[in-house]
C-alpha cells in the first residue's frame, strides 16, 4: 500500500476542520498520533501540517501542539502584479466568467509552457476577465489549467468568480501556494481571440504564464493569461543588493 502525500493528508484535515470533526478551538493529534493514523512518516506529516499552518486553519507551538483557529482559510496567497496584493484586487474587480471546462491531453508547445510531459492530463478552464458591471470590453482571456483531480473546482469557478482558482484549491484541497514563477511575453492577438476580446486582429498583448508550486516544488495549476496591452499593465520594483558587489571585493 502506498503510503498517502502530505497533500493527501493536508486534504484530509481540513475537511476534518470544515466538517467539525476538529472543532475551532481544539487541538488535533499529535505528529505521532497523526503518523500512526496514517501510516506515515513523522516528515510527511510535519509537511502537511505545515500545509495547514500557511493557510491559517491551525497555529503550532513547541510542546503545545497543534490548535485549530478557523474553519475558512484566513491567510491566502496573494500572488502580485505590481504588489503581492494587486492580482487579489484585480480578481475582485475584473470577475472571471467561465466560457468552458475540458480535460485536455497536452501536446507541442504547450507541453513547454506547462513544464509538463507530452500526453499529460490537465483540466482546463477558460474564462474571460470582466469589469464588475460588464459594461467595458474584457481585460483578458484566461486558461487555467489544474490537476484533473481538482475536476469540482471547474464549478465552484463558476460559483465565485471573484475567487482565485489557486485560493479555491487551498481551500478545497489544503494544498498551500508556496511559489509562484511569471513570465511575460509580448505577442500578437488572433482573429479567434481577436472576436472574443473585442479588437482588432494582430493587435499587441502581453501574455502573461504563471506556475503555482506547492512547497515541494510542484505546479499544480498553471494559467495562461491574454491581456491586450492598452487595457493591462505590468509593473515591478527592482532594487540593488545590499550586499558587496564583484568591484567591490
Amino acid at each position: 500500500m502506498n503510503k498517502p502525500h502530505y497533500a493527501d493528508i493536508a486534504r484530509d484535515l481540513t475537511q476534518g476542520i470544515a466538517s467539525g470533526r476538529f472543532p475551532v478551538g481544539s487541538y488535533l493529534p499529535t505528529e505521532l498520533e497523526l503518523r500512526d493514523l496514517y501510516n506515515t512518516s513523522r516528515h510527511t506529516i510535519r509537511a502537511a501540517l505545515h500545509e495547514l499552518q500557511q493557510l491559517g486553519f491551525v497555529s503550532r507551538r513547541k510542546n503545545a501542539g497543534t490548535r485549530v483557529e478557523s474553519a475558512q482559510p484566513t491567510n491566502d496567497f496573494r500572488p502580485s502584479l505590481a504588489s503581492v496584493e494587486d492580482l487579489v484586487q484585480f480578481g475582485t474587480k475584473h470577475q472571471r466568467v467561465v466560457q468552458s471546462t475540458e480535460e485536455i491531453v497536452a501536446a507541442g508547445p504547450l507541453t513547454r509552457i506547462l513544464g509538463c510531459e507530452e500526453g499529460a492530463r490537465w483540466l482546463r478552464i477558460s474564462s474571460l476577465r470582466i469589469d464588475g458591471e460588464g459594461k467595458r470590453p474584457p481585460v483578458g482571456w484566461t486558461d487555467v489549467y489544474i490537476d484533473p483531480g481538482y475536476a469540482d473546482i471547474a464549478e465552484t469557478a463558476r460559483e465565485k468568480p471573484d475567487t482565485l482558482i489557486s485560493s479555491l484549491i487551498e481551500a478545497r484541497y489544503g494544498r498551500c501556494v508556496s511559489e509562484i514563477q511569471q513570465d511575460v511575453h509580448a505577442v500578437n492577438i488572433s482573429p479567434h481571440m481577436a472576436d472574443l476580446l473585442r479588437v482588432e486582429s494582430g493587435t499587441a498583448a502581453l501574455e502573461i504564464v504563471r506556475r503555482y508550486l506547492d512547497s515541494s516544488g510542484v505546479a499544480f495549476e498553471v494559467s495562461v493569461s491574454l491581456h491586450p496591452a492598452e487595457r493591462f499593465s505590468v509593473s515591478m520594483r527592482l532594487k540593488r543588493s545590499t550586499g558587496s558587489s564583484k568591484e567591490d571585493m
